[in-house]
């Protein structure tokens, strides 16, 4: 008998969602167990060195970081997210970090507390999102038909516009039909869906107005 598995998350943390999408697209029954990161239990902090979400526990054996724990269940899990060639499993590895860099610039965005903060930001993530344009394939999906780890990264990279859009265009895709068109079919799948709970996005408006930010100013401009 397999062992149980139990992913320690946060509602909001897009590195959770990842192991959250590949657990849904291999059909793995998982418990999830949410914290407060603002005030980390002890059993938590005894489990992640780091103290960041996800933790993924295999029966009572802690896996920390999203990237050993999306690893993990491609060598023990089917379907396999990654390609079989490892040229290609590389070369997913690689814009799996460039995923991993665009949240950061995320992070940068609506950190911000200037507008003209804000827009050289929002200016660096279309630049990202340039770089990403040429690499997509005629879809649906990164890599053509399969669905990968690549878009297990990228859905709550996008899943961050759709609360964005809502406040104002700032830009980020402008110009970008490949982007557009593979973010949209991100949107549809089942297990980038199944990620988040039904309030997430209220809980990101809810953080994004704490932040006392150039988008949180946004947030409570009259319209």
């Amino acid at each position: 008998m397999s062992a149980s598995l139990t992913l320690i998350s946060h509602h909001l943390c897009p590195y959770v969602q990842r192991a959250a999408i590949s657990l849904h697209e291999k059909n793995v029954a998982f418990e999830r167990r949410n914290i407060d990161l603002a005030n980390k239990p002890d059993w938590f902090l005894r489990l992640s060195p780091l103290g960041k979400t996800p933790v993924l526990l295999v029966g009572d054996k802690p896996i920390f970081e999203s990237a050993v724990i999306l690893e993990y269940l491609e060598d023990t899990q089917h379907p396999h997210l990654h390609p079989r060639d490892a040229l290609e499993r590389a070369r997913h590895r690689g814009w799996i970090e460039f995923a991993s860099a665009i949240l950061n610039d995320i992070a940068g965005l609506y950190s911000a507390t200037t507008a003209s903060a804000f827009d050289e930001k929002a200016a660096g993530l279309h630049a990202k999102f340039s770089r990403l344009e040429p690499e997509i394939e005629p879809g649906p999906y990164f890599d053509g038909v399969a669905f990968s780890l690549v878009d297990a990264s990228f859905g709550p990279v996008f899943r961050y516009f759709d609360t964005f859009d809502a406040i104002g265009d700032f830009g980020n895709l402008t110009g970008l039909p490949s982007v557009k068109r593979w973010r949209r079919a991100l949107a549809d799948r089942p297990s980038i869906l199944a990620a988040v709970d039904a309030d997430y996005p209220e809980r990101l408006q809810t953080f994004l107005h704490a932040r006392a930010s150039h988008i949180s100013a946004l947030l409570t401009a009259p319209v």
